[in-house]
């Protein structure tokens, strides 16, 4: 009988980047459906991903933290009062969900999380509208695809809507550190990890899964102006087969010194890139998958004359991002109407660079639930820099202030909308 591990993996690992030439398009999909069959041990057993949500437990802090002005906020460094957690047992499932106030994890120093990074995180936001109701953006999104990177790691997987509602309950408690703000809001870190005491290697026996949040202003120090990328294939983020669509830790960490070059350079952020064979010429090209911290659209006039909004497909190789699903979704409902076309497809950077080369180039965005959309000037490739679309005193183009105004309307509540949800 195979070991209970052995039953967690595919038949044929993928323990490191295999060369470029050796994949296909048609292996590639093969390899994401089968990094899709991998699930942790509970996923079949609702007992063990049952939340009981009138045991929850509320303490209160004895000491409320002052509230920064807007102005002086930083990106993930402030944090409200209370923390919103749920520990889970192999044997006994979800227990109780607490808040408490906002306090630090006691581990040992065995702890699994530590040696084998059994981490999974999303992020997302709670809004406050001009009514001064909160609301938040998708949430049924973020859960799920918190269960689909939990579930790789062999992490318990848990009833999405029951937290959810514990998230409600969680941002109503701290709504005063919700800024009113346009452009200004609550991030939200929900967190897994395996904390079963132990060096072996296996599927964790216990896990913590837990809610920080923090007030937050621009991602980017600079506000909403252009940002210039290194396009980056001497190191690879992500490959078929492996985990590249799932938010876990182990994924960015590897991504920093890639960055810290790219940035002594000039550059705010890595376009990341994959060598392949082109399925219709035969030719190995350098592919778009997407940015350090955002997946990455283009808008271009193609061959054929005709608008173009493209994004990289979801392959394995990129997370499916929710800003990402909501911009196809808008462009699909708003743009074709116009004469758009829409595409989930692969494609290089020598396309992209023909295309600004021979004036085809509109412009290119990348989106993320931090910054929203974070429109881009320019994307430097093989010691050139190419341009995209934007003239010298322009930071972003029209479709990008498009989807900004759409996507940030529905957040703050200004457009109804069944993505806005009211707590």
């Amino acid at each position: 009988m195979a070991s209970p591990l052995r039953q967690l993996l595919p038949r044929r690992s993928v323990l490191a980047a295999p060369s470029a030439r050796a994949w296909s398009t048609k292996r590639c999909l093969l390899s994401q459906r089968r990094s899709y069959a991998i699930a942790a041990p509970d996923s079949k057993d609702p007992k063990l991903q049952a939340i009981d949500l009138s045991k929850l437990q509320v303490q209160k802090t004895t000491t409320p933290k002052e509230r920064l002005d807007n102005k002086d906020l930083v990106f993930g460094r402030t944090f409200t009062d209370h923390m919103l957690s749920l520990e889970w047992t192999a044997s006994n499932g979800w227990m109780d969900p607490r808040i408490t106030p906002y306090q630090n994890l006691s581990l040992d120093p065995a702890t699994c999380v530590f040696h084998y990074a059994f981490e999974a995180f999303e992020g997302m936001k709670a809004y406050k509208d001009k009514q001064g109701n909160v609301r938040l953006f998708r949430p049924d999104m973020n859960m799920a695809r918190l269960n689909r990177s939990v579930a790789r790691i062999a992490l318990p997987t848990f009833e999405g809507d029951k937290v959810i509602e514990l998230i409600k309950k969680f941002c109503q408690l701290e709504e005063r550190f919700i800024p009113s703000e346009r452009g200004y809001s609550l991030y939200l870190r929900p967190n897994m990890i395996g904390t079963q005491r132990t060096l072996g290697v296996g599927p964790p026996g216990s896990a913590l899964l837990y809610v920080i949040a923090s007030p937050v202003g621009p991602y980017y120090p600079t506000g909403f102006k252009a940002i210039s990328l290194e396009a980056t294939k001497y190191a690879v983020r992500a490959w078929p087969g492996g985990v590249g669509n799932s938010k876990l830790g182990a994924n960015y960490a590897p991504c920093i010194v890639p960055q810290m070059q790219a940035a002594s350079r000039g550059f705010q952020q890595n376009l990341w890139l994959f060598e392949d064979v082109d399925a219709e010429t035969g030719k190995v090209e350098d592919f778009v998958t997407e940015v350090g911290t955002m997946n990455l659209f283009a808008a271009i006039v193609n061959k054929e004359g005709q608008k173009e909004l493209m994004t990289a497909p979801l392959d394995g190789t990129i997370l499916e991002g929710v800003v990402r699903d909501s911009i196809l979704q808008l462009a699909r409902e708003r743009l074709v109407p116009e004469g758009w076309k829409v595409s989930e497809r692969r494609f290089h950077m020598r396309e992209l660079a023909e295309a600004a080369r021979e004036g085809r180039m509109l412009e290119v965005f990348g989106s993320g639930t931090a910054a929203v959309v974070s429109p881009v000037r320019s994307i430097q490739y093989n010691n050139e820099l190419v341009s995209c679309g934007l003239t010298e005193d322009v930071e972003a183009g029209q479709i990008t202030k498009r989807f900004k105004d759409w996507i940030e309307g529905i957040q703050y509540g200004d457009e109804a909308h069944p993505w806005s949800v009211k707590i």
